[in-house]
């Protein structure tokens, strides 16, 4: 049977959650509600704001504020600020997880590609933030780049005492995804999937994610879907382009858009706690 093709007034009606979008970065400042405005219009209902360090994870905290039950927040430290990361902000970091709008501690984890922070610091900065995700009873919010085997070494330790967690723009392939999965996390996608050449390894995991584990997420503003046509003049990624994102996933899976819409958003909403309207 031949299935009806996707229009714009179908992508419209889907009903979609970010789970990742940095809206405190500062291409975002002056024309933040018409970006809302476009996800919405776009039916991405509801977004995760990311922090990466004590500041930007404070302003994550007020924009989700400020828009209630469309954003939420985490609260964490990425390894490229994991040299900044003290055990004086441990209070802080704890007292803005019980904020209701946090949903999630991180962006932490591990990244040695860029070594922005000295590998060392960064191991003691995700030790530290897993701890606060187990004490305060919220997912981990994730990221790895090259540095796997130190990354699942460290979680295996926690994986039994956290409620949960997801690896964040997931890029790996098949090998990652099983020992990712066996940890027990949920998977984010983003537009790294729409690239045919960098994204190889991660449309070949695309379809062995468990529907149970899947989510969508743009990373915005970057990551930008190489094969986004028009092109924004700006090449700022932004939370409207999820449907193209959940497109390229649902061909790769031979699925439905709709439904895929649906399993991901109810996966979101399971890990993160979040209401529907």
């Amino acid at each position: 049977m031949r299935r009806k093709p996707i229009t714009v007034r179908s992508i419209a009606m889907l009903t979609l959650i970010d789970i990742g979008a940095n809206l405190t970065h500062e291409s975002f400042a002056r024309d933040l509600d018409e970006v809302l405005a476009r996800a919405a219009a776009a039916g991405v209902v509801q977004q995760l704001v990311t922090g990466a360090d004590l500041a930007s994870s404070r302003h994550a905290a007020r924009l989700a504020a400020a828009h209630p039950w469309v954003l939420h927040a985490t609260a964490g430290v990425h390894p490229h600020h994991a040299a900044g990361y003290a055990s004086a902000q441990r209070d802080e970091f704890l007292a803005l997880a019980a904020l209701p709008q946090m949903v999630a501690i991180g962006e932490c984890g591990l990244d040695y590609f860029r070594d922005l922070s000295p590998r060392a610091a960064q191991r003691t900065a995700f030790v530290a933030q897993l701890q606060i995700a187990v004490e305060t009873h919220k997912p981990a919010f994730l990221h790895q780049r090259d540095a796997h085997e130190d990354f699942a070494a460290i979680l295996a330790d926690f994986a039994p005492r956290l409620p949960g967690g997801v690896a964040h723009c997931f890029t790996g392939g098949p090998r990652e995804l099983d020992r990712y999965l066996s940890l027990g996390l949920a998977i984010g996608v983003t537009g790294w999937v729409c690239d045919e050449r960098r994204g190889a390894a991660l449309r070949e995991a695309v379809p062995l994610i468990p529907a149970d584990r899947l989510m969508l997420e743009t990373d915005a503003p970057y990551l930008l879907a190489r094969d986004l046509a028009p092109r924004p003049s700006s090449r700022r990624n932004e939370p409207a382009f999820l449907p193209h994102i959940a497109r390229a996933v649902a061909a790769l899976r031979g699925e439905r858009l709709e439904d895929l819409a649906a399993t991901t958003t109810r996966n979101a909403r399971r890990l993160f706690g979040l209401a529907a309207a």
